[in-house]
C-alpha cells in the first residue's frame, strides 16, 4: 500500500533529512511508482506539489530536496493505487478550504462499498477512495459547525468519523490545517519526537547521517510520523490500531483509540455524525 510522512513543529523546520530517505521509497522497484505529493503550510497559506511521476526519480522531487522549505506541518503521500488510475488528479495530499482554513489530506489504505452520499460543497475530482472519504469528513465538519470548534469537540468528532472510515477497510491518514496534525493508525504507522539533546540520525534508505544537535537550538521539537521507520538508530514509537493523534507544537497533545463500528451501524452514521466521544489528553511522551 501506499506510505506516508508527516511533521509537525514548535517552530518552522525543513524536511529535507526525511525527505529524502522517503523519496526513495517511490520507485519502481518496489512498487511504490503510482505518483506522489508534498505539502508544506506556510502561515495561512500551503506549497503543494504533485506527481503521477514515481517520487525516486521524479524532477518535482528533485526540486523538493533542493528547496530548503521551512514550515510547522507538512503531509507527504507516496502512492501505490489501489482504486483509480495513475494520474494527477488521484495524487496526495488532497486539498481543501472549511471555516477559511486549507486543509490537506492523505491516506493509505483500501476503504471497501464506500459510496457515501456527498453533500454540497465538497466533490471529489479524482475517483479514488481516498478522495471521497476526505470529502466525505469536511462535508460531516462543515454541516456540523460553521466556524472551528474548540480543540477537544474537534478531536472527538473526527475521531468518530475515523472509526466510521475504518469499519470500510484499511484507513491510515492524516489530516491538517497547518496548526494541528491529525493521525489516524489502521495498520501502521510510527512516529519519533525530536528535541534536545538532539541524536546524530542515520537513514534506513540511504547512507545520509545528520547531527541535529548542529542545525537546531534547545528550543525545537520536531514530531515526524512514517508508515515505515525511517531511521535506524532511534527509538520509533509505534501506533495501535485504531489510535488517533493529535499533534501540536511537536508532540502528541491528545489521542485515543477507538474500535471501529459495525457496517450495519456505519450505514446508519449520516454527515452529522462525530462530536460526542470524549476526547483524552496525553502529555507528550519522547
Amino acid at each position: 500500500m501506499c506510505q506516508l510522512l508527516g511533521m509537525n513543529c514548535n517552530t518552522p523546520t525543513d524536511i529535507l533529512f526525511s525527505f529524502e530517505g522517503f523519496h526513495r521509497r517511490g520507485g519502481l522497484t518496489d512498487h511504490h511508482a503510482d505518483g506522489w505529493g508534498i505539502a508544506f503550510f506556510e502561515g495561512r497559506g500551503v506549497r503543494l506539489f504533485l506527481d503521477d511521476k514515481p517520487a525516486a526519480d521524479s524532477p518535482v522531487a528533485s526540486l523538493v530536496r533542493q528547496y530548503s522549505i521551512k514550515s510547522e506541518n507538512v503531509i507527504a503521500h507516496i502512492r501505490k493505487a489501489t482504486q483509480g488510475e495513475v494520474n494527477l488528479a488521484n495524487c496526495h495530499p488532497f486539498q481543501r478550504e472549511l471555516w477559511g482554513q486549507y486543509w490537506l489530506f492523505a491516506h493509505n489504505g483500501n476503504l471497501l462499498d464506500f459510496h457515501p452520499q456527498l453533500g454540497s460543497h465538497y466533490q471529489p475530482v479524482g475517483c479514488t477512495d481516498s478522495e471521497r472519504a476526505f470529502c466525505y469528513l469536511l462535508e460531516s465538519l462543515r454541516s456540523r459547525w460553521n466556524q472551528p470548534p474548540a480543540r477537544e469537540a474537534l478531536f472527538a468528532a473526527v475521531e468518530t468519523l475515523a472509526a466510521e472510515l475504518r469499519s470500510h477497510g484499511v484507513c491510515n491518514f492524516m489530516l491538517s490545517n497547518g496548526e494541528w496534525l491529525f493521525v489516524h493508525c489502521s495498520t501502521k504507522l510510527h512516529y519519533i519526537v525530536r528535541q534536545a539533546p538532539f541524536p546524530t540520525a542515520h537513514l534506513v534508505d540511504d547512507d545520509v547521517t545528520v547531527d541535529f544537535s548542529t542545525v537546531t537550538t534547545p528550543q525545537d521539537r520536531v514530531a515526524i510520523i512514517a508508515t515505515v521507520p525511517l531511521t535506524d538508530n532511534e527509538h520509533w514509537t509505534p501506533l495501535q490500531d485504531g489510535e488517533l493523534v493529535l499533534f501540536a507544537a511537536g508532540e502528541p497533545q491528545l489521542r485515543s483509540i477507538t474500535s471501529p463500528p459495525t457496517r450495519s451501524d456505519a450505514a446508519g452514521c449520516g454527515s452529522s455524525c462525530g462530536a460526542d466521544a470524549a476526547a483524552k489528553a496525553d502529555p507528550a511522551q519522547n
